[in-house]
Parts: C-alpha cells; structure tokens; sequence
C-alpha cells in the first residue's frame, strides 16, 4: 500500500464504530435498505452456496442469507470494530482469509471506506472458490452531495476557506471498472439513488454522529466548526435543498456490485468476427456503406 493515498483515518473510523455499537443507537435503515437489495439479486441465483462471509453488515445481511435457504456456513466479519453477531473483527484492507475459502462474499456499506479499494477488492476475488459469486453495496458519489455542498459553501463565506468535510465517494464507472480490474467476471455494477429527509440540517448530523459516520479524512480540520458557520450551512441548505413543506432532502445513492470467480463453465463473449449472420440480415434492413446517403 506504499503507494496508495492514505483518503481516511482508518483508527480514528474505528474508534467511532466501536462507540457507536455500545451506545446501542446506530441507525440501519440504510444497511437494511441494501441488504433487501442484497435479498432480491440472491433470489434470481438458482444455486446454493455452502461457505459465505458477510463482510460488514452487523450480521443483517446472515439473517436474509439464512432466510433465503442459500446459504450453508455463515461467518460474520464486522469490520474494524466489533459489532452484534460478529464471529471476527477484521481490516477490510487485510482480509485474513485464505485464497478460495467461500462461494459467496456479501459486502454492505463498508468498502467505500478502504483506502485502497482496488486492493480489497483483489482480496475478495482471491477469497472466493472458482465459480464463487461477489455481492456488494457501496456507497456512490453524489451520495451527501447537499451537505458537502452547504458546507463549503458557508465555511468559505464565514470562515474565508473551507476544509473537505464530506468524504469523497466513487462514481458508478469508477466501480465497474475495479470489478474489471480484480479479475471479477460477468461484471455488473448499477445505482439506486435514495432520499432521506430530515427537519433540518442537524438532524442529519447528528444522525451521522450516532451511526459514527462523521468526517474521518486524514486531511480534516481538527476545529469543530464555528456555530456561525453551521448557521449559515443550515440556512443555505434549507434555501437549496428543502421540499415544500420544509424537511430538507438528504440523497444517498447505494451502488450494487456484482462479479464471479472466473470458471470455465462460465458464459464467454464471441470472438471478434466470428459472427455467422449479418446484422442488416437479422434486422430485415439494407446494409449500406458509411458513406451512402440514406434513399440514395
């Protein structure tokens, strides 16, 4: 990782993880929201898998796995600190499984942030048994965009400069082509753009404090933020991003991931020019030259 961006505290996510498991108040609904999508793409797999790791879910994505009747031995992971149900508390950057040890990895709302996701996700592939299925969910990039926006914008007018505060998240292109470059097959990556709604602004945050999902960037500002400045952030969000009868809008966009183990069973695309009819034939058209006007 000599070379990998060093994007956010990995301690410090830690820390507030662990405190906000033993307060007892973390929110879910968003877990919950990509698990019963987690549900829905298992159910159109006709196969049962006997080895599974649910990586990060709190053990919300075993229990649809074990509802589901798909599932055999289920190891739960959290991630960095120990949650509910947890068989092993884990480094998502360090995975410590051994090569070809599942048939089915379930990820949920924790690798957006590794700061070496490309790496992780290299991980989970070497985990997975040949034919052995990837199932994940990520945070995408206009998630939060609201509050990053509000913030910057109200920093900068008060404070004269702003500090990032909002964590940078991938775009849906972005994650398709990590799939490709793990050596994922049959690649299919999608977004589902949620809004959640809140009757002001630090409603949200301190949503995002009890979930222990405030801002973790290595290159934050250790000052808390000036109340003029949450005043003013408060009032441009509610300018902005308020529906008409005056609870502001939160957007969250839940990337789903999905990718094989490469296995010679799998489907493969032709080659190139080995194609037995001709498209203009399948179409019922006339084929004509780049050049030819069309009616000519």
């Amino acid at each position: 990782m000599a070379d990998t961006p060093i994007i956010f505290d990995r301690a410090l996510i830690a820390r507030r993880r662990k405190a906000a498991h033993a307060r007892g108040g973390v929110p879910d609904f968003l877990v919950a929201s990509a698990v019963s999508d987690l549900d829905l793409r298992l159910a159109a797999v006709n196969r049962r898998f006997e080895t599974v790791l649910d990586l990060g879910s709190g053990g919300l994505a075993a229990e649809a796995l074990r509802a589901s009747g798909k599932a055999g031995r289920i190891v739960v992971a959290d991630v960095l600190a120990a949650g509910p149900g947890a068989d092993v508390v884990v480094d998502d950057e360090a995975l410590p499984f051994e090569a070809g040890s599942f048939d089915l990895v379930v990820s949920t709302l924790s690798l957006q942030a590794t700061n070496d996701l490309p790496g992780a996700l290299v991980q989970i592939r070497r985990m997975l048994k040949p034919d052995g299925l990837f199932l994940g969910a990520m945070l995408g990039g206009d998630t939060l965009f609201e509050l990053r926006a509000s913030l910057i914008e109200a920093e900068s007018a008060v404070a004269g400069g702003a500090s990032p505060r909002v964590a940078p998240f991938a775009d849906l292109r972005t994650l398709a082509g990590l799939l490709q470059r793990a050596g994922l097959a049959l690649p299919v990556a999608d977004v589902d753009p949620l809004t959640v709604r809140y009757d002001h602004l630090f409603a949200l945050m301190a949503d995002l404090k009890a979930s222990g999902a405030t801002n973790a960037l290595v290159h934050r500002s250790r000052r808390p933020l000036p109340r003029g400045v949450l005043a003013r952030a408060a009032e441009i969000y509610a300018e902005r991003f308020a529906d008409a009868d005056g609870r502001i809008r939160a957007t969250v966009e839940i990337v789903s991931l999905s990718g094989w183990a490469p296995h010679e069973s799998q489907q493969k695309p032709l080659a190139p020019g080995s194609a037995r009819m001709r498209l203009a034939d399948a179409l019922g058209t006339t084929e004509r030259s780049a050049g030819e006007k069309a009616g000519g």
